[in-house]
C-alpha cells in the first residue's frame, strides 16, 4: 500500500498576494481609526478585517493601545473630554449626565473624578478600569428626552442637554447637593443658554417643577 503526499508550495506570485492583502488590510484599520476616533476589535470584525492586526499595527507603532479593546492612531489629539470618548466607544448607549455633563456644558467650575452616565433600568451596568463611574437609572421619556450628540475626539457622546442637565441637578440634589444644582441654574440663565419654557418643560419631565418653581422665580 502506497500513501501519496500532495505537498503545495506558495509560489513568489502568492507571497506577494498574500502581503498585498495584508498591507491594504492594515491601510483600511488605520483609515478607520483615524476616522472613528478609537477603535475596537469588533468594529474590524463587521467588516470581515483580522482583529490580530491591531496587535501587528501596534507592535509596528502605527496604532496605540489606549485601553481595554480600544485602539488609536499614536499622538492623536485629546481633549479634556477624552475619557468620554472612551467610553461612548466600548458602551455606546450610555448618557453622560448630571456633574459630568455640567463639565461637558462648562456650568460648573468642579471637576467630578468620576463620569456620571445614565443607563436604562434594565440594563447592565459598564464596567471600566479607567475612568471610575457612578451609575444612574433612566426609564421612558427620562431616557429619550433632552439628550444631544456631541463629537469629541471624534467620537459620537451623547449627553444631556443644558436645560435637562439642570433639572437632573436638583432630582438628584440628595446624591449631588442643592448648591451645585442652585450654581447650574444660574449659570445657564446667565449665560443665556436655557429659557424659562425649557427649564420648565424638563422640570415636569423630572418631577421637580414645584422644587424648582421658587429657584426659577428668582431669576426672573
Amino acid at each position: 500500500m502506497s500513501v501519496a503526499f500532495c505537498r503545495y508550495k506558495l509560489t513568489t506570485t502568492d507571497v506577494m498576494q498574500q502581503y498585498g492583502d495584508m498591507v491594504s488590510s492594515h491601510q483600511i484599520i488605520l483609515d478607520l481609526a483615524a476616522q472613528r476616533g478609537l477603535l475596537r476589535p469588533r468594529d474590524l470584525d463587521e467588516r470581515g478585517l483580522p482583529s490580530v492586526a491591531l496587535t501587528r499595527l501596534v507592535r509596528q507603532g502605527l496604532l496605540t493601545r489606549v485601553g481595554r479593546g480600544l485602539y488609536a492612531i499614536p499622538d492623536r489629539p485629546v481633549s479634556e473630554h477624552g475619557s468620554l470618548a472612551e467610553i461612548a466607544r466600548r458602551h455606546p448607549q450610555s448618557i453622560v449626565c448630571l456633574l459630568s455633563a455640567l463639565r461637558v456644558h462648562d456650568l460648573t467650575t468642579q471637576s467630578p473624578f468620576e463620569v456620571w452616565l445614565a443607563i436604562p433600568n434594565k440594563a447592565r451596568a459598564p464596567k471600566m478600569d479607567y475612568p471610575p463611574l457612578r451609575i444612574v437609572r433612566f426609564s421612558g421619556a427620562a431616557l429619550t428626552d433632552g439628550i444631544e450628540d456631541h463629537q469629541v475626539d471624534g467620537v459620537t457622546v451623547r449627553v444631556t442637554n443644558v436645560a435637562r442637565t439642570v433639572a437632573d441637578c436638583f432630582k438628584f440634589r440628595n446624591k449631588i447637593g442643592l448648591d451645585v444644582a442652585l450654581e447650574a441654574l444660574r449659570e445657564a440663565w446667565r449665560a443665556k443658554r436655557v429659557s424659562m419654557d425649557e427649564l420648565w418643560r424638563y422640570a415636569t419631565l423630572c418631577r421637580v417643577a414645584n422644587v424648582m418653581r421658587p429657584y426659577m422665580e428668582s431669576l426672573s
